[in-house]
C-alpha cells in the first residue's frame, strides 16, 4: 500500500523544481560546470518524478517467477516476463533508451 500525499504530491514537487531549473536557471548559466552540474540535477529529478510515479510494493508473482528461475523450474513465458520487468524499469531510469530500443528492437 503506498502513502497518500497532499498536494502538492512528492512527484509534483519534483516536477516543479526540474522545470524552474530548466527554464529559469539553465538558460542564465554561463559556467560551464554549473551548467552540467544543473543538467545532473534536472536528470535526476526526472529519473525521482518517474520513480514516484510507479512507486508501488514488489509484485508477489515478481517474486514468485524470481523463486521458480532459481529453483530450475522456468516457465515458458519467463523471458516475456523478464523484458517486460526490465522495460518498466527503463521507463523509470531511462525512458529515452526503451524507446530506442523499440525502435531497433
Amino acid at each position: 500500500m503506498t502513502a497518500q500525499h497532499d498536494r502538492p504530491t512528492p512527484q509534483e514537487l519534483a516536477e516543479a523544481v526540474r522545470e524552474f531549473l530548466e527554464a529559469e536557471i539553465l538558460p542564465t548559466l554561463d559556467d560551464h560546470r554549473l551548467k552540467f552540474r544543473t543538467l545532473v540535477a534536472i536528470n535526476g529529478l526526472g529519473i525521482a518524478e518517474r520513480e514516484l510515479a510507479q512507486i508501488s510494493e514488489p509484485r508477489e508473482d515478481d517474486w514468485e517467477l524470481a523463486r521458480r528461475i532459481r529453483a530450475g523450474d522456468v516457465p515458458e513465458n519467463a523471458v516475456t516476463l523478464l523484458k517486460e520487468q526490465v522495460a518498466a524499469k527503463l521507463r523509470v531510469s531511462n525512458p529515452r533508451y526503451l524507446a530506442k530500443y523499440d525502435r531497433d528492437g
